[in-house]
């Protein structure tokens, strides 16, 4: 099923890359476009913008929509980048003083007060009839180490949607995707072992391997997520013990792993006796269909797929999951250590909200929101006075910008502070200093007049 919006969008892309309309060359007007599409003004201006956010299209006032020139080819690299040799892992102070700010994934350090989804509303509720139905001395016996049975089982009906057949015996709740994260690294990998990565990918998995004492190696990755070519040549050349990978809209560039490259990741992990730990925890996130877990894939048990609810429904809950294939019996014996137990009323009213179609309902909302939210951003970003290469995801709570490669993103990170502002800088998405120049930006939030402003005010900063 398609939206009208849809379709008047795709008739006027094909209209501008079959050249009907030239570059600089005025489209239809609106009442035109009402008028020949029947369709009403919403609806025209909804596709137009959508085209503008892509930066085919720009308006001019009192004049109408113009098509824009395409951009200039970018060269390919005469030579793919180097693969450095595994390492030890340092993260940078930066990131610590963003956490502290809470502006992990907004551009503003304070909270607005005005956010509150209708769903959770309806969670806390389910919350709070769960804590409510506590009887006698509930509160004073800790939860099993597996965790919720009925949470478990709520989360087997959900993989079973995208094609993977899970049991509730082979899940663990856990304090978040983090913890899972952590404890499938301790259950397949010693201290000194070597770690493949994305890169560039996500800082909390680079703040794991500090801790545990692993050494990183890190593999390309981009549009379409880790390189496998590159990752093969790792494989052949180190004693990998395990591979950290995001197939579904990694962070920070919102990439979706292509089947054949998922195929192809399996049959180098069972060539080279690999863990491959799958972060799995922005799929919820799907504007469009959620796609299969890596995890539906593995015939031979060894996919740790690690997850939570914090990028799909909330930040506060932590309450994520792992399913530990032939590690999940040290896994939950880890869990004792680090966690001991989780809330049993708090998983209660997840699963009860699950069961009764409100996490559904509320994953469909959400998916509309974030994909105006990551359009809204893009229309922006294109009218930067800087010119940069910005990635368009189709899930995930991020965009990622290579600015020019004399802007250095640290130096940029403390005087956007002075004014208020947070940015993550690129160099914290690699272990090795990488990407400079880039920057990765949330669409996790509305753009309200503060953010819109604080966006200006980077751009600003930018200009030449």
């Amino acid at each position: 099923m398609s939206y009208r919006y849809q379709d008047l969008e795709r008739w006027l892309l094909q209209g501008i890359e079959q050249q009907r309309w030239q570059p600089g060359e005025r489209l239809p007007s609106i009442r035109e476009l009402c008028r020949q599409k029947q369709l009403s003004k919403a609806t025209v201006m909804h596709a137009l913008q959508r085209l503008e956010a892509l930066g085919l299209i720009a308006v001019r006032p009192k004049s109408g929509y113009f098509v824009l020139p395409p951009p200039a080819p970018v060269e390919a690299a005469a030579t793919p980048p180097a693969i450095r040799p595994p390492r030890p892992v340092t993260v940078s102070d930066v990131l610590l003083d963003i956490m502290q700010r809470s502006a992990a994934f907004d551009l503003l350090p304070m909270p607005d007060t005005d956010e509150r989804p209708r769903a959770l509303v309806t969670l806390n509720r389910c919350i709070g009839r769960a804590l409510r139905r506590q009887k006698g001395s509930d509160h004073q016996y800790y939860d099993e180490p597996a965790g919720s049975l009925a949470l478990r089982e709520q989360l087997v009906v959900h993989a079973l949607k995208r094609g993977w057949h899970a049991a509730p015996e082979r899940l663990c709740i856990t304090s978040g995707c983090q913890h899972a994260l952590f404890l499938a690294l301790m259950a397949c990998c010693q201290p000194g072992d070597v770690v493949a990565v994305e890169s560039p990918g996500f800082y909390g998995v680079l703040q794991l391997l500090q801790q545990l004492g692993l050494k990183g190696v890190e593999v390309p990755a981009a549009g379409q997520g880790m390189d496998m070519d590159a990752l093969d040549a790792v494989l052949q050349r180190w004693p990998v013990k395990a591979c950290i990978v995001s197939p579904a809209f990694a962070t920070p560039g919102g990439a979706l792993m292509p089947i054949e490259a998922r195929k192809r990741l399996m049959a180098l992990a069972d060539r080279h006796d690999l863990a491959l730990i799958e972060d799995d925890i922005y799929a919820d996130t799907a504007f469009m269909e959620i796609p299969d877990p890596l995890k539906a894939l593995d015939t031979e048990n060894r996919v740790i797929l690690c997850s939570s609810f914090s990028k799909s429904l909330s930040r506060d809950l932590r309450l994520g999951w792992v399913s530990g294939a032939r590690w999940h019996d040290r896994i939950l014996q880890l869990k004792l250590v680090t966690q001991l137990a989780s809330s049993r009323y708090l998983q209660q009213g997840v699963a009860d909200f699950m069961a009764d179609g409100s996490y559904a309902g509320h994953l469909r909302s959400q998916r509309t929101r974030l994909r105006q939210q990551r359009d809204q951003l893009l229309q922006v970003l294109n009218a930067w006075p800087v010119e940069c290469q910005i990635s368009r995801p189709e899930g995930g709570l991020a965009v990622w910008l290579e600015l020019p490669l004399q802007i250095d993103t640290l130096a940029l990170y403390h005087r956007a502070r002075e004014q208020g502002v947070i940015i993550t800088p690129g160099p914290l998405f690699s272990m090795t200093g990488q990407y400079r120049h880039c920057l990765r930006m949330s669409f996790a939030h509305p753009w309200n007049e503060r953010r819109l402003q604080a966006l200006q005010q980077l751009g600003v900063l930018l200009a030449p």
